[in-house]
Order: structure tokens, then sequence, then C-alpha cells
């Protein structure tokens, strides 16, 4: 489908190519006559979609299970509308709560492209945005922020990052209600063009939710992202080594499986944007190891091969008792 086939959340992912108004208007009409979900699946290039997110993206089998869940109510729909049954279209503003890494904003990425596929938005994009890009500094600039930040969602997906900075009670001069307020309008007379994924911790979003009943009644869906398990971990480096065309020596996987035992214990763990900032590290060592024979003709196996010396160097083991 032309994404990477893992983007770690917090990383810049591809953003997929524009589609010219003819072609979306082409995939809007295709799926009209269709009479069953294969069909509809298969016109759409939905069902596309959902077989890369099963396998390109390790674990969380709670949130693809609901994704799933989704898909079928909107392919459901589109059946119902090609028989001229009633079809109102759902409320799909969601709630991502989950440590970093975890894989939010990829899971948003692939939303928003099958959201687009079974024509419930008319685009296929995302926009990413923090507290920054909505809230001013000064009286008058918030709502202009928040309004063009919404001009460039309309008829895709808004992802708004730790959405609960939004909301800074402490702060009377704080003009993050007045951004607060501006969304609740959008979200609701607006939500058949635009789907508002808010993103956060859990506690956090919890907390938001209470101080912001109008908020928590507008989301739909709330889905929890759980950490991974270390041998959930040990795939996704597979899978980022695949992609850059590099592979663990004989040894050197299960070498990483103790590195990972090992930071999972210490703080500030990220999932799986700790593991690619270890693969990155281990990267570095292996070329300042390769680096240092100057005179060497190295094959493409040697240029391509993690060692276990060059996970071990890390620092993590230094900790090992």
């Amino acid at each position: 489908m032309g994404s990477p086939l893992y983007s770690i959340p917090g990383s810049a992912a591809a953003a997929p190519p524009e589609t010219p108004v003819e072609a979306q208007q082409g995939l809007a009409a295709q799926g009209s006559d269709a009479r069953t979900v294969s069909e509809v699946l298969a016109r759409s290039q939905a069902g596309a979609v959902m077989e890369e997110l099963e396998r390109d993206l390790v674990g969380l089998a709670p949130i693809k299970a609901r994704i799933r869940d989704i898909a079928a109510l909107l392919v459901i729909d589109k059946l119902r509308m090609n028989l001229g049954l009633a079809a109102q279209a759902p409320s799909l503003h969601m709630s991502f709560t989950g440590n970093p890494g975890t894989g939010k904003t990829t899971v948003a990425l692939r939303m928003a492209q099958i959201l687009f596929r079974l024509g419930y938005v008319r685009k296929g994009h995302l926009v990413a945005v923090t507290r920054d890009d909505l809230v001013g500094q000064y009286i008058g600039h918030t709502a202009p922020k928040t309004k063009e930040v919404l001009k460039k969602a309309m008829g895709g997906v808004l992802f708004i990052d730790e959405a609960y900075y939004l909301y800074r009670p402490e702060n009377e001069r704080d003009y993050g209600q007045e951004a607060i307020e501006i969304l609740l309008q959008v979200m609701e007379n607006q939500r058949d063009d635009l789907v508002v994924i808010l993103a956060g911790y859990k506690d956090r979003m919890e907390a938001f939710f209470r101080s912001n009943p109008g908020m928590s009644s507008r989301i739909a869906h709330h889905l929890d992202f759980p950490d991974y398990p270390c041998e959930d971990l040990l795939r996704i480096g597979d899978k980022l080594l695949e992609q850059q065309n590099y592979r663990f020596a004989p040894g050197a996987r299960e070498t990483f499986a103790e590195y990972l035992k090992l930071r999972l214990a210490q703080p500030h763990f990220a999932n799986a944007r700790s593991v690619r900032n270890a693969l990155d590290r281990a990267r570095l060592r292996q070329a300042s190891r390769l680096f240092a024979d100057r005179e060497r003709q190295f094959t493409a196996e040697e240029l391509t091969t993690i060692a276990a010396s060059d996970i071990r160097a890390s620092r993590v083991f230094d900790k090992e008792t």
C-alpha cells in the first residue's frame, strides 16, 4: 500500500500519497453495487490495509480486534446503503491510551486509510498535532491556530497526542479551554467529515475526561494499548533490522533478548521506540568496529550483520549484577 512495513510512534512516518479528486470519487463509488462483505473489502481495498495491519504490526491483539469491529460496522452499513436501507454514519472519535512506543500513531495512520477506503472520510490523511499546534500564547491567538489545524485535518483523521495538556485548570490565563470548545463543536457538527483521536497516558487521559465530560461523551471508542512483552519486542527488533537490510549474527539475537530483559527493568523504557534506539546504537557500534579495519574489503554479509559484541557493549549490561 506504499506505507512503511513498520512505523515506530515518534518517528517520521511516510504519509500516504494524496489521491486525486477523481480517484477519490472512484474509490467512493466502488462497491456501490456490492452485495457481500468480500466484495466491499476487495473493491474498496480496505481488506488489503487490514491484512497489512494484521501482518506487519506485532502483537496488540485486542487493538486489532477492535479495528476489525469498526471495519465490520462500516462494511455492513455500506451493504445496507446499497440495498436502500437507512445507515446513519456512526461517530468514530477515539481515545488511544498507553505508554510511549506502543503503536498508537501507527494504528491511527492505518485507521485513517481504512476509513478512507470504506468511504467514511474523504481523504486518507492523518494530521498529528500537540497542544503547541492548537493553543496560542495570547488572547485571540488560539482560535485561528485551532481552526487552521482543523481545516487541514478535514476529510481525514486528527491525532492529538498528549491531549490532556490542552486543559490546565491551575492557570487561569491558559487558553487551552478555548481550543477544547472549538474541538467539541467540530466533533459534534462535522463528525461525518472528521475523526478525532485523543492520545496519551491512560491515567492522565482519564483525569482529562473527568474534567471535560463534554469531550468524554463524544468519544465512541476507547482503545488501551498495552506494553509489549519481551518476545514481541524481540520480533519488532527483527522487523526493524529486516527493513534496513540488517540481521543478527548467530548468538546476537539471544544477546539482544538479554538486553531487553535488563532494559525493561530500568526506568523510561519506551517499548518499540526503545527497541529502535537500541538497534540504532548497535548499528553505530558495528560501523565503528568495521571502520577500524580501513584496508579490508568487506562482504555484504559483514556489512549487514550485527554481532553479539555490538549489543553487549551497551551500558545496560554494566548494571547487571
